[in-house]
Formats: C-alpha cells, sequence, structure tokens
C-alpha cells in the first residue's frame, strides 16, 4: 500500500481527508493542515482548520455543518450573549474543552504540533495531523476597505467584503513543521495530495513558508491536486467568489495554472470534464461533489490510483 502525505484546509479538504483515512492505515498516511486561520477569541488559541480535520477523522463532527461537534450544547454562548460579550465566532460547550485544552498546553510551553497530537490522540485519531507550522502565521484579506483578519472576514462578516489580495502575516519568520520535512524526506513516499481547499487561503499559507514549496518538489513524487472549484462554482467557501474579485477566471484551469510547476496531476469533476485532456497539468476526471461517506473513499481511491499511474 503507498504512503501518503495529504494537505488539508477546513471542511472541503477534510471530505477527502476523511475518504484516504478509511483506505489508508496511520503508518501509510500523514496530514498537513493550514494554520492561516489561526486566531487568539476570548482568551483561547481557536485553530478552525485543525479543529475541522480533528473532528472530521474523529467521527464526531457536525455533518450538517461541516465545522464544530455534533450533538453540542450552546449554554456558554447563551451566557455571554447576555453578558454582552463577542459571539460572532460560535464555541459550543464541548468545542470549548479542546480550546481550553490546547490554550493551556500552549501556555505551559508545549509546541502546537504536541498539543494536536494531544488533541488527535485523545479523540481517538489515530493518523498523523501536523499543523504547517510551529510559528505563527495570520492571513490577512486585503478588502477596498482595508485589510481584516482571516476570521473577521470569514465568519463575521460572512466573506462580504470585496477580496484585492491576501497577506500571510509572519510567514517570512516561520519555519516548516520539521516532522513534515521528515516525511517529504523519507525514502518510501509514494505521493502528495492537495485536497479541494482553497488554494489562496487554504494552501498558499503552507507554500509561502521558506523552503516549504522547494520541499515538497523536493521530495521527488507525484503532486496532485483535486480541484476545488467545479463547472465554475466553490462547492464550499468563498474560493469562487474570491477568484472573480482578483479577476482570475473561476475555474478548475485557473487552479492549475496557480498551483503551476507544484503540480504533477490534477483531478476534475464530472462537470468539468471539457477540460480534460485540455491543460498543461496532466489530468483525470471523477465525481469530486462529496456528499456520501462513500463519495469520500470513492474519490480517494481515485486519488490513489492517479498517484500510481505516475510511476
Amino acid at each position: 500500500m503507498p504512503r501518503i502525505l495529504a494537505i488539508s484546509g477546513g471542511v472541503g479538504g477534510a471530505k477527502l481527508a476523511l475518504g484516504l483515512a478509511k483506505i489508508l492505515g496511520p503508518e501509510q498516511l500523514t496530514f498537513v493542515v493550514n494554520t492561516g486561520d489561526d486566531f487568539e477569541h476570548l482568551g483561547f488559541y481557536i485553530a478552525p482548520d485543525v479543529d475541522t480535520l480533528t473532528y472530521t477523522l474523529a467521527e464526531v463532527s457536525n455533518t450538517e455543518t461541516g465545522w464544530g461537534r455534533g450533538d453540542e450544547s450552546w449554554q456558554f454562548m447563551d451566557a455571554l450573549e447576555a453578558l454582552g460579550g463577542e459571539t460572532w465566532f460560535r464555541l459550543g460547550d464541548r468545542d470549548l474543552a479542546l480550546h481550553v485544552t490546547r490554550t493551556r498546553m500552549l501556555d505551559a510551553g508545549a509546541t502546537l504540533s504536541e498539543a494536536t497530537d494531544h488533541i488527535c490522540r485523545a479523540l481517538g485519531v489515530q493518523h498523523r495531523v501536523l499543523p504547517m507550522s510551529d510559528d505563527p502565521v495570520r492571513t490577512t484579506v486585503h478588502t477596498p476597505e482595508g485589510p481584516l483578519a482571516f476570521q473577521h472576514y470569514f465568519v463575521r462578516d460572512r466573506c462580504k467584503p470585496a477580496v484585492t489580495g491576501f497577506e500571510f502575516e509572519g510567514v517570512a519568520a516561520a519555519a516548516l513543521n520539521p516532522q513534515i520535512r521528515e516525511c517529504l524526506l523519507e525514502s518510501d513516499l509514494d505521493g502528495i495530495v492537495i485536497c479541494p481547499s482553497n488554494p489562496f487561503v487554504s494552501i498558499d499559507p503552507l507554500l509561502h513558508i521558506p523552503g516549504a514549496r522547494d520541499a515538497l518538489q523536493g521530495a521527488g513524487v507525484p503532486i496532485v491536486a483535486v480541484s476545488p472549484i467545479v463547472g465554475g462554482t466553490a462547492i464550499k467557501g468563498p474560493t469562487a467568489k474570491m477568484m472573480q474579485e482578483l479577476k482570475v477566471p473561476a475555474s478548475a484551469e485557473q487552479v492549475a495554472r496557480h498551483y503551476g510547476d507544484l503540480l504533477t496531476g490534477l483531478v476534475l469533476d464530472e462537470q468539468d470534464r471539457g477540460l480534460h485532456g485540455a491543460l498543461n497539468t496532466p489530468t483525470t476526471v471523477a465525481q469530486t461533489v462529496m456528499v456520501t461517506l462513500q463519495d469520500r473513499v470513492d474519490l480517494g481511491h481515485t486519488v490513489l490510483d492517479f498517484i500510481a499511474s505516475f510511476g
């Protein structure tokens, strides 16, 4: 069986991540997660993409929203609202336990990787989940009205402001997680998967870490992405809206252009079959819109077969 490194953002990427985890065991599959969305809120260190992937792999996520825990209660938020506190970022009662645990560990000197590993193990996640860096990287969204912290843009303002660009604060001083470097140097690594996550704010923060892109390419294995754009729209999140506002076509072809020579191949959705064989990047076609668990597993098999085809 292959050994794979899978790169993911939040909800969309986590869907494929779960499919891959159903196919490959913990010794065969490692996850790398965006931390550009991380922020401090109400005294807690919040890592939205890490938490979404963790809850998804633990199979305790809210399957209706894609984020947060299922079987959640909201007494903390109700009490906070009564006190006039900030409630735009919803933290459920069960979810709070995770944030308290991570914040306390970080305050005591643990790295983000150590805190993530502890939480994953406590929730029964056996696959390794690696934050892209243990150093702080914070995504800022530039708009005509001025810069916005990512969560203010994404959650508080519901992605309404127009986007003119992005900045990853702290990235120049950040180091790629050393455990990721170790994975990339292992001789039996067979491929790298970029899950269907927003290229601009879920994958680019990792690629902007000094040396990260070179390290990925230097592994000498196929790098295959699943397009998050299907038929000109984003299945989840504001990717297509961002692309339109950045004056680039909201298309799978543009996703391939964005990643450039990083990619060995791109998985297109059936709706974009017309692009198959027409791009500079090799492509394959599959149903990439994942509704059921079987959809996630089926796409996982397609991705793994595509990687194997480059061998």
